[in-house]
């Protein structure tokens, strides 16, 4: 059985770097994906990512279990530094995704065409929406835990789910409409 992300923490406070080691990579790949969605940019991901791992050390004494669990803490750091890049840099084009070729290029292109569209909709919500869709829907994350991350009530995580939900439905359904038409 694999130990649990805060005594990895402790270890790795304790200065074990294998600990260190094993939470990067265990947790690097939820952060990197949170920051991608929030961003719309690889390059900003990737940059946050790094930052994310650098607070812990630097700062992680400054973690509470009592608050909710350590992802949830490094959500709450990714989403700082995200906010002050995307405050900074103004992030451009969504980064569009690659696929391994297919039998079917029409497929694929329909597929890419749609992970754009799903991924401009969600880029174009309004921040606090934007968080509980990712952090909720794409992340998997429990209400707990990002009410945890945006250091908020689980009512608004809840709220603001919903309406973030009901946006991009509307933002999709009017692509929809427009492409048909």
């Amino acid at each position: 059985m694999s130990e649990s992300d805060e005594k990895l923490l402790g270890r790795m406070l304790e200065g074990d770097e294998e600990a260190f080691t094993t939470l990067y990579r265990r947790r690097q790949g939820p952060v990197y994906r949170f920051a991608l969605h929030m961003s719309g940019s690889a390059a900003i991901a990737e940059d946050v990512t790094q930052e994310v791992f650098l607070a812990l050390i630097e700062n992680g004494r400054r973690f509470d279990g009592s608050r909710g669990p350590l992802l949830s803490f490094l959500y709450g750091i990714a989403r700082n530094r995200v906010l002050r890049r995307i405050g900074k840099e103004r992030a451009g084009e969504p980064v569009s995704e690659e696929y391994a070729g297919g039998e079917n290029l029409l497929d694929d292109l329909t597929r890419r065409e749609t992970v754009e569209q799903v991924r401009r909709a969600v880029l174009s919500l309004p921040e606090a929406y934007r968080e509980a869709v990712v952090l909720c829907d794409l992340q998997n994350a429990s209400y707990e835990d990002v009410a945890a991350a945006l250091e908020c009530p689980v009512g608004t995580v809840r709220s603001r789910l919903s309406r973030g939900r009901a946006m991009l439905a509307q933002k999709l359904a009017a692509h929809v409409m427009r492409s048909v038409s």
